[in-house]
């Protein structure tokens, strides 16, 4: 039988259906809140004890002990925070109950607020995840939270409506039913955001016969990080997968609708944790398990084995036993994978890393090899993926006004067309006259203003079409957050490198000069300032370059990349 769930019981927040229908109707007269995409897939785990013992989003005793110890006020441990945070425009007051809808305006819950805290994005970046590094996925999302934490008691009255894959949605305790019938003491749980491989069918196979259990493929489906394989493909594969490579009996799909803050280290606890409330008794915790990878500088955020060495220190205590992802290789002579300290020296080995996955194998409509990945996966990435030259791509120009960004973006959109590219161009000028009419210059509406660029082209991107984005977009963060709706492979950051004086020489408008004298406030490179990109895609050189020249040095990183091709 599974262990209990981490604390003893398993929160269950969830109204009885009769109540519910009472609620729905007291909650039409609520002040409402529209949550975000992460708070909903928060409040569907607190509400199905997945994220047990907490019951709440984070009070304030709660939100700065798990920020210093790594521990819920009552001793359990709970590394990572949940809260939700709400803008200032938002107007509630301690023992008001409100109505928290999501972005659908979908009504799932009643809380009673009891506590309105603010909160320290620099502190929660720091302590939390180890860095303040915009290169950070989460750290950047931060930045546009709302700066209060509301919490309080909450009745759920339905879980977010989810229309796809409903019988792998399983809860926590359905999950343990499932498990149970199963008849075997120990689950082993399979952490993954994506694609199964091989080498991951031979782990999870090697790691359940190992302790004699069950496999609980357990993958993330609520937010990752971004520009991972979306949930629908992967789903795809492990459902391919369960059905031809596993025996009946051992191993069970069941969905995660997780929110993940590739919070390396502290991440790997929350698994545990949350993997115990779903019954398993063992996780496979891997290489830089949970990590975003780089920062802004290219430098690894987190180490290779801190997640792990972490997960052993506290696994005792958590009540789930670490096993740690253990190198694989191929042996093409003998048709078979070997761990990579029993193979000896001089053995032929096959391994083909995730950058080749994509750029040699998925980007160029190859499908990948049968020894790598099962045909009927393989099949299913392929049809996901077309080649690069047909997916889309972000072209983001950022830089002081007057530094040539929408004249170079002109001629590049004309050459584009050479290669049968399509092109959509959003100027910022333009896009200010439509999409952003009545934003001022403060810089909120500046964020505001870049973010709704930023959505409107990473939609274009992800539907295979080629954004061209010309913009001051002068913060380092709100840029970030761009490149991080599309993700980074689709986003090309091309930095207009001019001295401000060229700007000013250039400025036929006189704008310059008026902000100057103090006849216009906020401007860019005077009185506001202008963060250059630390590791842009490009920098062009705008003094000694003609705009065409540059274009064409923009030409030739897209067909380096294969996003365009020689006819």
């Amino acid at each position: 039988m599974p262990i209990t769930p981490y604390g003893g019981t398993l929160i269950d927040l969830m109204v009885p259906p009769d109540k519910a229908a009472e609620l729905k109707t007291y909650a039409a007269q609520l002040t409402s809140i529209q949550i975000s995409e992460r708070a909903t897939c928060d409040l569907e785990m607190l509400a199905t004890g997945g994220f047990s013992p907490l019951d709440r989003f984070m009070s304030r005793a709660q939100y700065q002990s798990v920020l210093d110890t790594m521990r819920l006020p009552d001793g359990h441990l709970f590394p990572i925070p949940v809260t939700l945070p709400i803008d200032e425009s938002v107007t509630v007051q301690t023992g008001q109950d409100i109505a928290l809808r999501s972005s659908h305006n979908d009504l799932l819950a009643i809380m009673t607020v009891e506590e309105i805290y603010d909160w320290d994005v620099d502190e929660i970046a720091q302590k939390a995840f180890g860095t303040t590094d915009l290169g950070h996925p989460i750290v950047a999302e931060m930045q546009r939270w709302g700066k209060r934490n509301v919490s309080g008691r909450l009745q759920v009255l339905q879980l977010p409506p989810h229309y796809d894959f409903r019988d792998l949605r399983l809860t926590p305790a359905q999950t343990r039913a499932r498990l149970e019938a199963f008849g075997r003491q120990n689950v082993v749980a399979f952490q993954t955001r994506n694609p199964m491989h091989r080498v991951h069918e031979e782990l999870t196979k090697r790691s359940i016969e190992a302790v004699d259990g069950i496999l609980l493929l357990h993958p993330v489906v609520g937010m990752t990080k971004p520009g991972d394989v979306e949930y629908f493909v992967r789903v795809r594969t492990y459902k391919a997968l369960i059905q031809s490579a596993y025996e009946p009996g051992r191993a069970l799909l069941s969905l995660l609708p997780l929110a993940m803050r590739m919070g390396g280290p502290r991440e790997a606890l929350w698994h545990m944790i949350i993997r115990r409330n779903y019954g398993a008794t063992h996780l496979i915790v891997g290489r830089d398990h949970a990590g975003p990878g780089n920062d802004s500088q290219g430098k690894p955020i987190y180490g290779p084995y801190e997640a792990q060495e972490l997960a052993e220190k506290h696994s005792a205590e958590i009540g789930v036993k670490v096993l740690p992802f253990t190198m694989l290789a191929y042996l093409p002579d003998e048709d078979r994978y070997e761990e990579m300290s029993k193979v000896a020296p001089g053995t032929r080995t096959a391994s083909i890393s995730g950058t080749q996955v994509r750029e040699e194998y998925l980007n160029k409509g190859r499908l990948l090899p049968a020894w790598f990945t099962r045909p009927e996966v393989a099949e299913v990435l392929a049809q996901a993926y077309p080649p690069r030259y047909r997916q889309g791509v972000i072209v983001w120009f950022t830089g002081l006004s007057g530094s040539g960004k929408s004249t170079t973006a002109e001629i590049l959109t004309t050459m584009l067309q050479e290669y049968g590219r399509g092109v959509t161009v959003l100027d910022g000028d333009v896009v200010r006259t439509h999409l952003s009419k009545g934003l001022g210059f403060s810089k909120e509406d500046r964020d505001t203003n870049i973010r709704r660029i930023g959505f409107v082209a990473a939609e274009i991107a992800k539907h295979g079409g080629m954004v061209i984005c010309a913009a001051i977009s002068p913060y380092r963060a709100t840029r970030q957050d761009v490149a991080n709706m599309v993700g980074a492979d689709q986003f090309c950051e091309v930095y207009m490198d001019t001295p401000i004086e060229v700007c000013e020489s250039r400025d036929k408008k006189g704008l310059y000069a008026k902000a100057r004298r103090g006849e216009i406030k906020g401007f860019t490179g005077i009185d506001d300032p202008y963060e250059p990109p630390l590791n842009p895609s490009i920098v062009l050189d705008t003094v000694n370059c003609t705009a065409e020249e540059n274009a064409q040095r923009i030409i030739q990183y897209l067909l380096d990349k294969g996003y365009i091709i020689n006819a």
